[in-house]
């Protein structure tokens, strides 16, 4: 999920993860792209079902399987495009390499918070920390890239914050499965947003720099008698294996699909993903949401709606200041 990181766009320039469109126009609204970037958020969105069933597994041992099954499939996916070779100028770059190993750790805790909390009954948590996330991007903005707030963000930032508070207060104790998602998530964007490497090879840098820690412990776990793999259901080992698919098949899918529709529609889409975690939690898992908790959701709610009203507002301004220019092909 790398849709969040929305203070620094003054650097997508410098990447290649970007659309070629001119920064002053941004792209159409394709339906190849709309329905790719979708399908990102809503697979994204179902990760609850699927990581449900694997509950009883270690968490760390589910995070190493999709490490290893992830770096197995990235790496058959850039020999079918020719791209395999491209990898070896990444892995010569020391500051490339050591921001994606960076990169690398920040998806990995971001992983684990996330398989610990659905694993642990804390799926509206979890899915707290992607609403979260974008306000958290843009105090991240404030406070590394010295970037400055209007009046409305500021607002939204403290309402956000009011709530993560409120919510920790009312029950005994932070909220870390939460913080733990949105900060590991963010300062990942952040890492990747600054690294010039293209979303699937810099995927693919981080599952292979990765894989010996992964397959290390899955070893370990083999040897301790705890490994799932082969030892469980064929559905199990199934899940385990498709992790690898679930994790880059949404990162294709969003990367391609971010590149041919307008940011502020990406934006917009992020919230999908959350709001399924959310509703499963509630409706199939039948988690506690009430009192104080829905209480700190809805100030969440409040920021945010203040934040998308102040960004539409600020894009508009902008458009209606400038001529119209012409519309590149997608």
């Amino acid at each position: 999920m790398l849709a969040g990181w929305n203070v620094s766009r003054r650097f997508s320039s410098r990447t290649s993860e970007v659309s070629s469109v001119p920064s002053s126009a941004p792209p159409r609204l394709s339906g190849k792209g709309l329905l790719a970037a979708t399908g990102s958020f809503l697979i994204w969105g179902c990760f609850p079902l699927y990581l449900k069933p694997l509950n009883y597994i270690d968490s760390l041992q589910v995070v190493c399987h999709r490490i290893a099954w992830a770096c197995v499939l990235m790496v058959i996916w850039l020999s079918l495009r020719g791209e395999l070779g491209d990898l070896r100028k990444h892995f010569s770059n020391r500051a490339v390499l050591w921001r994606l190993l960076l990169s690398a750790l920040l998806i990995t805790a971001n992983w684990l918070g996330y398989v610990w909390g659905v694993a642990h009954g804390r799926v509206l948590e979890a899915s707290l920390g992607y609403f979260i996330n974008p306000l958290a991007n843009v105090l991240l903005g404030v406070l590394v890239l010295r970037e400055r707030l209007n009046v409305a963000q500021w607002i939204s930032v403290s309402i956000a914050a009011a709530a993560v508070i409120y919510i920790g207060v009312a029950a005994g104790a932070p909220p870390w499965v939460s913080l733990t998602v949105a900060t590991s998530f963010s300062l990942y964007g952040l890492v990747r947003k600054l690294v010039q490497v293209e979303a699937l090879q810099g995927l693919a840098v981080e599952t292979l720099v990765l894989m010996p820690l992964a397959l290390g412990y899955l070893i370990w776990c083999e040897i301790n008698g705890t490994g799932a793999f082969g030892h469980s259901s064929a559905g199990i080992t199934a899940l385990l294996v498709g992790c690898g698919p679930i994790t880059a098949v949404p990162l294709f899918l969003f990367a391609y699909g971010t590149r041919l529709i307008p940011y502020s529609t990406v934006g917009l889409l992020l919230y999908i993903t959350p709001s399924m975690q959310l509703l499963s939690g509630i409706y199939l898992y039948h988690e506690s949401f009430s009192g104080a908790r829905a209480f700190g959701f809805g100030m969440i709610w409040v920021a945010l709606v203040i934040y998308a009203v102040d960004g539409v507002r600020r894009r508009a301004s902008l458009g209606s200041g400038q001529q119209a220019l012409p519309t590149e092909r997608t």
